[in-house]
């Protein structure tokens, strides 16, 4: 590590590494909602949601989904492959909840039967947009659209697996993917109940709880750390 930092987004600083294509990300302590409006610093955040996501990224390489992923060197930092990510976030729906809720006549909680993959523009200072494949395709994606479908509903058959193991329901959650030096598609960014909705009961264990204001999210992020290091 050489101590350049190259992004410092939200909740994640990428650095630079001595090594070609090679970068740390570091999870910080930081959790906000709306796009940044609202924002805290929560003691152990940043490492809990760190080994969250190296738990999932190593399940999905296992069951052959290709990633950034390549080993977590502190409690808190991944080291990953560099990748160009693609400025369309990727949102997997299996229950209806949160915006499409509020922009559509859907009630929370209505299952939606085939996973519903929606994109939104990557950028916090236009509220993160819905795309449709037109403006996409307007955009110079269009050749990426198939590949993000297939690859987002996999990842979703996975995880709503490992999920259902630990008796709770993937509602929704985001996926951002990258290229590589060598013009690979990877899943990148992380895979953490901070871009997630997981409920058990009726009750939330995800970002939803400092949104709503509800409980303690390291308190829910730790139980479905715990969970995990259990069914592995």
């Amino acid at each position: 590590m050489t101590g350049t930092k190259i992004t410092v987004g939200k909740v994640k600083t990428v650095f630079r590494t001595a090594e070609p294509d090679v970068v740390l990300i570091q999870y910080e302590d930081r959790v906000t909602a709306g796009n940044g409006k609202k924002e805290l610093w929560v003691e152990n955040k940043g490492v809990i949601c760190c080994q969250i996501s190296k738990i999932l990224f190593e399940i999905l390489e296992s069951r052959g989904i290709k990633t950034h992923y390549l080993s977590m060197p502190t409690c808190r930092t991944m080291a990953c492959k560099e990748v160009k990510i693609i400025p369309i976030e990727v949102v997997v729906r299996n229950v209806a909840a949160g915006s499409i809720v509020r922009q559509t006549t859907l009630e929370e909680g209505k299952i939606i039967n085939w996973p519903l993959v929606e994109f939104y523009l990557k950028d916090d200072e236009k509220d993160d947009p819905l795309l449709t494949e037109d403006r996409i395709k307007l955009m110079g994606y269009g050749d990426d659209i198939k590949a993000l479908q297939y690859h987002a509903r996999e990842i979703n058959g996975i995880l709503k697996t490992v999920f259902l193991n630990m008796d709770l329901t993937l509602v929704d959650f985001k996926l951002e993917f990258g290229y590589d030096a060598d013009k690979n598609l990877l899943l990148a960014d992380e895979l953490s109940p901070d871009g997630m909705r997981l409920w058990k009961d009726g009750k939330s264990f995800d970002k939803d709880l400092f949104r709503k204001e509800e409980g303690s999210i390291v308190e829910a992020y730790q139980y479905i750390l715990s969970k995990l290091k259990e069914i592995l």
